[in-house]
């Protein structure tokens, strides 16, 4: 009797035990399941199946749209773009067809880009030819016209044309000092020949400022402010525009260092903007001149280690008969200001004077003889 009583109340206290550890089991795992369900999954890099997976994927839609979107944006820009890109030719094709062996060297083919709807044109002059001259322009559509060349500027390679038409699309003018290196640009041209017309490339502002020397006819010329750019430029794309991502005309490509690849060249368009808004707006432009040659402010450590100066450009040459040549400007001074305009670039030079008219007075402070000095001028017609 007394073995009965016992083992009942040991089998008793084990069955107490064990429904202790069932509702202990238990409650461990209804804490353990709130807890895991309070837990971000996705912030430790494990995807949820139910909602992460379908956020992905939905993301993944949107950038695949996002970037067709925006190709298709380029795609828009560029073709506005390219029917402003004009063929010139100096010599008249008079066969009947365009696709030639060798274009380049028969017609001298190179590309322009229209800036105005009543047919102004802008290219180097080593394509249309100098001033008074006439070259021959062969629109998106086909049309050819004779183009008299109004203006141009060897020292920059630069011309402007002009065609008796009305209504054409043409080109935005961008602002090219705003320009930073590392940004997308597309070079549109006629490379090699017309069968290669309003080819486009694309690169990237690899420089600013470049300064390239040119070596011909027995001379050596600098073209100084130069845009460097990566974008494929051949034999041909002279004169085309070189295009920011916003679809403006930044530069009007010009040379090309054939000795190394991926360099090529633009002109920037704020040296050249201030004669195509005086044609637009009077329909002539009287250029006026000053007379000499500077070289950039980076440049001066160069020519004179004496010389510690945080702005300026460094006469290098005076014209004869120019109205500079009239005043106590000499080779080897520094212009610190043009007016109210502080110089650090021929360029800015350049481009003041393109807004000034001959006959206009204009005060140079300039830096000879370890002082400064004010210089007046009154400014010829080039």
């Amino acid at each position: 009797m007394y073995h009965f009583k016992k083992s009942s109340k040991h089998s008793f206290k084990n069955m107490l035990i064990l429904f202790g550890i069932m509702l202990l089991t238990g409650i461990l795992s209804i804490g353990l399941y709130i807890l895991y369900e309070g837990i971000d999954i996705a912030s430790y890099g494990a995807p949820s199946v139910s909602q992460n997976t379908n956020s992905t994927a939905i993301r993944t839609i949107q950038t695949v749209e996002e970037i067709k979107e925006e190709s298709t944006q380029i795609a828009d820009m560029v073709e506005e773009v390219t029917s402003c890109v004009v063929g010139i030719s100096k010599i008249k094709n008079a066969g009947s067809t365009i696709f030639l062996e060798d274009s380049t060297s028969s017609l001298g083919l190179g590309t322009g880009v229209i800036v105005s709807s009543d047919g102004y044109i802008l290219s180097n002059e080593h394509v249309t030819g100098s001033k008074y001259s006439n070259c021959y322009v062969t629109l998106e559509d086909g049309r050819t016209f004779t183009a008299s060349v109004l203006w141009s500027d060897s020292s920059i390679d630069l011309s402007i044309s002009k065609i008796n038409a009305k209504n054409l699309p043409y080109a935005s003018l961008g602002d090219s000092d705003n320009v930073r290196v590392g940004e997308i640009v597309y070079a549109i041209g006629n490379p090699i020949g017309y069968e290669f017309q309003r080819t486009v490339t694309a690169g990237i502002i690899s420089a600013l400022n470049r300064t390239v020397r040119i070596d011909e006819n027995n001379t050596s010329t600098y073209m100084e402010d130069l845009i460097q750019t990566d974008a494929t430029i051949n034999p041909g794309n002279s004169g085309g525009p070189l295009i920011a991502a916003d679809g403006t005309m930044i530069g009007i490509t010009s040379v090309k260092i054939t000795s190394a690849e991926g360099i090529g060249f633009a002109i920037p368009i704020n040296v050249v903007k201030p004669i195509i808004e005086r044609y637009q707006k009077d329909g002539k432009f009287e250029e006026a001149s000053l007379g000499i040659f500077a070289y950039d402010k980076n440049v001066i450590p160069y020519i004179d280690s004496n010389l510690e100066l945080t702005q300026g450009i460094y006469v290098a040459q005076i014209s004869l008969d120019s109205p500079a040549a009239k005043t106590d400007l000499q080779v080897g001074d520094v212009i610190l200001k043009i007016d109210d305009l502080t110089l650090n670039k021929m360029c800015d030079l350049r481009c003041y004077i393109y807004t000034k008219s001959p006959g206009d007075e204009v005060t140079l402070t300039v830096y000879k003889n370890k002082r400064q000095q004010e210089i007046k001028v009154t400014l010829g017609q080039k």
